[in-house]
């Protein structure tokens, strides 16, 4: 009766392994095609008035300023400046969603890296191992 039910539990174990070795390898497969697409983010955001716009690529850094002529008409650089900073985070905060939107295309649900492009939370890329391992460790006790 214990071969039995080791045997049971084994063919349980394997075909769980069989699962999550299949992600990863669908996951290791698209991650090439990921980089790619990742590296080709770019987005553009003009100010209000479109005098201002800025493109910035996938981790919002600037790659492109396009200033009308009109604004050099300006004499507040204060206020130029405050416009243009605006401008370049409003496209990075653009990027920044379509780089979250990419990777959750990705990654399986519950993965937490897109938690974690949302706010940093280094906790959230743990998250779905830790409850694995719980889930695990209450079926053996």
């Amino acid at each position: 009766m214990t071969q039995s039910a080791d045997r049971d539990a084994n063919r349980a174990l394997r075909a769980r392994f069989d699962e999550v070795y299949g992600q990863y390898e669908r996951l290791r497969s698209n991650l090439d095609e990921l980089r790619r697409r990742l590296a080709a983010v770019e987005v553009t955001a003009s100010s209000d008035d479109g005098r201002i716009t800025a493109t910035v690529g996938p981790r919002g850094q600037l790659v492109k300023l396009v200033l009308d002529p009109r604004v050099h008409h300006t004499h507040d650089a204060e206020a130029l400046a405050a416009r243009i900073t605006g401008t370049v985070q409003r496209a990075a905060r653009q990027a920044g969603t379509a780089v979250r939107e990419l990777v959750a295309g990705y990654l399986p649900a519950g993965s937490g890296a897109v938690d974690f492009l949302d706010g940093g939370d280094f906790g959230a890329l743990l998250r779905r191992g830790d409850a694995a391992l719980r889930e695990e460790a209450g079926r053996g006790a």
